[in-house]
């Protein structure tokens, strides 16, 4: 199991910025891929973005492409997720995922590959 506590979320006009950051505790962090989903309010989660363990490689979903960027500092046990260019469709909860799987090298966009999940941080972006 992997603890993950998501911070930096809050409210932000159309067009600002926020970087998530996710913190990492209970098992051998580096060693696997990790994600942002996003629920908003009266949907299902979405994926948002994914970096390998290694952080060669990442990938997002199209409506955040160009906008979010997804990295880790396995030497704290961190990952981040800069937002720029917010729109309003971006208000939801924001949750950070570990990969289920030690070593993957694939990068997976739906929410069963992930077993250990933070409780997530509320982005706002007013209009």
């Amino acid at each position: 199991q992997v603890q993950l506590v998501e911070s930096g979320g809050g409210l932000v006009q159309a067009g600002g910025s926020l970087r998530l950051s996710c913190a990492g505790s209970g098992r051998t962090f580096s060693s696997y891929a990790m994600a942002w989903f996003r629920q908003p309010p009266g949907k299902e989660r979405e994926f948002v973005a994914a970096i390998t363990w290694s952080g060669a490689s990442t990938r997002s979903a199209d409506s955040v492409k160009g906008r979010f960027t997804i990295s880790r500092d396995n030497a704290k046990n961190t990952v981040y997720l800069q937002m720029n260019s917010l729109k309003p469709e971006d208000t939801a909860v924001y949750y950070c995922a570990s990969d289920r799987q030690r070593g993957y090298n694939l990068l997976r966009m739906t929410a069963v590959a992930y077993d250990s999940w933070g409780q997530g941080t509320q982005v706002t972006v007013s209009s």
